[in-house]
This record gives C-alpha cells, sequence and structure tokens, in this order.
C-alpha cells in the first residue's frame, strides 16, 4: 500500500435489544432495555484499540457509544446518516403483529425489499445512498486508525452490500444479530480504497 502499512479498521457493532423486544422500529427512538446494555457489555469486555467511535444518534445506540468512549477515554461523534432505515407504516409493529395485519408481507419485503416496501418506508436507493455517504466519509477521515461504528441492523447490511459488491435489493439475505460485531479492513493504494470483509457477527 502507498499510503502507509496500517490500514483503516471499521468495526461495526448493532446495538442491544430495546425497551420493548423485537420490533420494526426503524427511526423511532426506543432506548435499550436492560438486557440491551448487559449484551453491548458484554460484547466489548476486555476490548480496546480503537482510537474514535461513530455512532447513530438513536438512543439503543448513542447512549451506549457515549457510556463507552467516556470508559475508554475516546472522542465519540454522531452520524444521521447511519440511523436505520425508516420502515414508514410499520414502524412500531412486530413481526406477529405484522402477520395479523399483512399475511405474508414481511415475506415479499424481505426477497424484494425495492418492490414491497411499506407504505411511507424509506425507499431503498436512498437508505443506500445516504449510508453509502456516510461509509465514503467514515473511510476518507480516518486513516491509518481503527474506529468503532455503532449502529443499526439495516446499516450494516447495507454497509456489507456496499462492501461485497452485492444488489442493495440482497441486503435482508444477511443476518445482523444484537450486539454482533462487524470488521472492515480498507486497504489503500495508488487504484484507491479496497474494503476486505475480515469477520461478521463475530468477536476480534
Amino acid at each position: 500500500m502507498t499510503d502507509g502499512a496500517f490500514p483503516i479498521l471499521i468495526d461495526l457493532m448493532r446495538h442491544g435489544q430495546p425497551v420493548g423486544g423485537r420490533r420494526y422500529r426503524g427511526q423511532i427512538d426506543d432506548p435499550l432495555s436492560n438486557d440491551g446494555w448487559m449484551q453491548m457489555r458484554a460484547a466489548v469486555a476486555g476490548l480496546q484499540g480503537w482510537d474514535a467511535i461513530v455512532t447513530s444518534p438513536l438512543l439503543r445506540c448513542a447512549e451506549f457509544a457515549r457510556e463507552l468512549g467516556a470508559r475508554l477515554g475516546l472522542p465519540v461523534s454522531e452520524d444521521r446518516r447511519l440511523m436505520e432505515i425508516g420502515f414508514g407504516a410499520w414502524e412500531g409493529l412486530s413481526p406477529g403483529d405484522l402477520d395479523c395485519v399483512s399475511p405474508g408481507a414481511l415475506q415479499r419485503f424481505r426477497r424484494d425489499p425495492a418492490g414491497n416496501r411499506p407504505q411511507g418506508a424509506e425507499v431503498l436507493t436512498d437508505f443506500q445512498q445516504r449510508v453509502h455517504d456516510a461509509w465514503r466519509d467514515l473511510a476518507a477521515g480516518h486513516a491509518h486508525r481503527h474506529v468503532l461504528v455503532v449502529t443499526h441492523a439495516g446499516v450494516i447490511r447495507m454497509v456489507m452490500s456496499i462492501v461485497l459488491g452485492l444488489p442493495c435489493e440482497r441486503m435482508f439475505h444477511i443476518s445482523v444479530s444484537n450486539a454482533s460485531m462487524t470488521r472492515v479492513r480498507i486497504e489503500r493504494d495508488s487504484d484507491g480504497d479496497f474494503p476486505v470483509l475480515v469477520f461478521h457477527g463475530g468477536r476480534p
């Protein structure tokens, strides 16, 4: 690499379980439950080496990011582009609620999120663009650094689609568990950035 021997490392961490259990929250601002706090604290126990933390502004991400930043003495910044995709009319519904209201809608959406998005939901290509812009700026602004990004399942799915060159319509083929971590290494040379998926859903 011509831009130095140490690449950019970006760890993407999904928030833990929010208050109210599993629901299609989108941009509803529920905080973490007690279990969610425990999940996230356990996920980072004993880990260090980050240079900065960037977080979605939603409470289920930002409160933990601020706590961890204070404990490790790291700068914490918020980026609204890292918020979850907006689910429109589905926001606040559990999978069971949704199946009662519209049987089969979830399966159709997962197979074709562009063609079967909920009423009022964020357009998939708009979501893709804002995540792409946030990802580009993360890489540009953190050369030779190791950054923790605290965000949402949809954002992590979209980043993985970008890194692996998958169509954004395939994003729901990727599973992202609560408090799981995904690492991407960005190598940089004269031809530009070369992102590499190091691991997904694990721990260093």
